[in-house]
């Protein structure tokens, strides 16, 4: 097959700056030579390899969103890009990023205190320091406010108890962002996972997202000191201003993972023949092959448009809404679409669709289902709350 040299219809590369494009190109360099050849084997064995933390520290690839602290200070659309490289190899690079990222790194910077910052901000950037955000629970995945996790003031700190479900990172994490409640206020703690009571088990049997480490958090009569509290956390709305952010990364990112699928099935049905002709000269196939060109090229638009307005200081959380479920709906779509045109070839890991096609059934769904982005979108529009 032909290298990937990206896909762009519509020459969104024109709407680039010379900065965005260089920082895209830095990155794809570094998905070709060192994390594409991680892939199979890591999804296989279901790890995520840890090896490759340190270079993607060193390129910058942590935090990169963020000002000062050792952090790139990249804009919205460098950033974006970052993660829709990412996800070209695999969601699991852009979740493991995303979540150091747009997630810890973020609630430490924007709601801790500058001795906070100044501590865990340039470690993390690095790579030193791996992060977490512990919100969902079990039974409180799509209403987080109904957590139960829960933590009591002490005469020199906090004691908190409970458990979060479905945390990223969290397996390897050095530090968690928990939420639990504190009396009636939702308040962010920093949690060191090596501390008494903290426990860790990771989730094995997954069938989707297999080179992301996904764990339950279990916290048992866990003693933090008083400057575990992030001060500027102020109800639920506070976590959510993280996940915000991170959903951004997801509008980005899918645009990668959808790439590299149409790509593998643009190729693939150029080279494969069938009845004496090649795959690609059937009208079907061209009419698959368009539609999905058409529904990347949209959602490319729109992670790109999200940008302009995040960077413009305009960016609304509908836009996310949308752009988050539009955007991984249009790459599933895509990726399963691209596994079809390979046939059986499309089964094995030799090829990514299906990969990427089993990654997205979780992506669409993690972060805010489509249900839940549609009702927000609907709430939006109407100033009616359908959700409770």
């Amino acid at each position: 097959m032909q290298p990937y040299r990206g896909i762009d219809l519509l020459d969104i590369e024109s709407q680039l700056t010379d900065d965005e494009r260089q920082v895209r190109d830095t990155v794809r360099d570094f998905v070709e030579a060192e994390a594409m050849p991680a892939v199979v084997p890591h999804f296989r064995e279901g790890t995520f390899p840890l090896e490759l933390v340190p270079r993607m520290g060193e390129l910058g690839l942590f935090g990169a969103h963020l000002e000062g602290y050792s952090c790139a200070g990249l804009g919205p659309v460098a950033y974006g890009l970052v993660m829709q490289e990412l996800e070209r190899a695999d969601s699991g690079y852009r979740s493991f990023a995303s979540v150091q990222s747009s997630l810890a790194m973020t609630a430490i910077y924007e709601f801790g205190t500058e001795e906070h910052r100044e501590r865990y901000l340039p470690d993390m950037a690095a790579g030193r320091v791996l992060g977490a955000f512990g919100l969902t629970e079990a039974d409180h995945g799509s209403d987080p406010a109904g957590m139960e996790t829960h933590a009591v003031e002490t005469s020199d700190g906090f004691t908190l108890n409970g458990g979060k479900m479905w945390i990223t990172n969290a397996g390897i994490a050095d530090v968690v962002v928990v939420w639990a409640k504190l009396g009636d206020a939702i308040r962010g703690f920093l949690v060191d996972t090596t501390l008494p009571g903290v426990r860790r088990e990771d989730i094995h049997n997954k069938l989707s997202m297999r080179m992301s480490v996904t764990s339950a958090l279990l916290l048992e009569d866990v003693r933090v000191g008083e400057d575990a509290l992030l001060p500027g956390t102020r109800g639920l709305g506070s976590a959510l201003a993280c996940l915000n952010a991170a959903r951004y990364s997801i509008v980005w990112g899918v645009c990668g993972a959808a790439a590299d699928c149409l790509h593998t099935a643009i190729e693939y049905t150029k080279e494969r023949e069938q009845f004496g002709r090649p795959l690609a000269s059937f009208q079907l196939v061209q009419q698959k092959l368009a539609d999905m060109a058409t529904s990347l090229s949209k959602a490319q638009l729109l992670a790109l448009q999200l940008g302009r307005l995040k960077g413009a200081s305009t960016l609304h959380w509908s836009h996310v809404s949308m752009a988050k479920y539009s955007n991984t709906l249009a790459a599933l779509e895509i990726a399963r679409t691209s596994r079809d045109l390979l046939g059986a070839a499309g089964i094995t890991d030799d090829l990514p669709p299906m990969r990427h096609a089993m990654n997205l059934e979780t992506v669409h769904t993690y972060e805010g289902t489509q249900h839940m982005h549609q009702l927000i979108l609907g709430r939006h529009l109407t100033g009616i709350n359908a959700i409770s």
